[in-house]
């Protein structure tokens, strides 16, 4: 009894992923070719997150494109680091400019940026690549009616005749 249960006991710190890779005759052999977290998810070893999170972060696929962000719009690094927690909701901006994908397109949108920020300094513009556009935003409207006030603003200034309200992710501070 104690010889059985110390096999089983023996057995049973064997890895799975080590047991599937030992080779049986006639039943051939599994090689498995991933990474450490993966193998330590597989046989239940609990990651340790910081580590998995920094390694993670400083590692770059060999043949990867620069990542598109949700919106591809990136904010204002000044709106961005001003106090309270941000939140990604779905509400409204305001699409001041859309452009083709052209070096002027994308010289155009940031002018359209700087304007904005002209004439309405408190609001958060983005200007980004939104495949295939270079395209200008402002606000983070949480209603429709938000968006309307501004748009009326935007439209008596008469340099935003064709801005239009778009439905969008929005950040929010709370």
């Amino acid at each position: 009894m104690t010889l059985t249960l110390a096999c089983f006991l023996a057995h049973a710190q064997v890895k799975y992923t080590e047991e599937i890779q030992t080779e049986t005759i006639g039943q051939g052999k599994i090689v498995l070719h991933q990474s450490k977290a993966i193998t330590d998810l597989v046989n239940g070893i609990a990651p340790k997150l910081a580590t998995v999170a920094v390694k993670a972060e400083n590692k770059v696929a060999p043949y990867s494109k620069k990542p598109q962000v949700p919106d591809s719009l990136l904010a204002d690094s000044v709106k961005l680091m001003s106090p309270g927690v941000r939140i990604r909701m779905n509400g409204y901006r305001i699409q001041v400019y859309l452009g083709g994908n052209t070096r002027k397109g994308k010289s155009e949108a940031q002018a359209m940026k700087e304007r904005v920020k002209g004439y309405f300094p408190e609001l958060s513009v983005y200007a980004g690549f939104q495949s295939p556009h270079w395209i200008c935003r402002a606000g983070d409207f949480r209603t429709m009616e938000e968006a309307s006030e501004y748009l009326q603003q935007m439209r008596e200034t008469g340099r935003f005749d064709e801005a239009v309200i778009v439905k969008s992710k929005i950040n929010v501070r709370e």
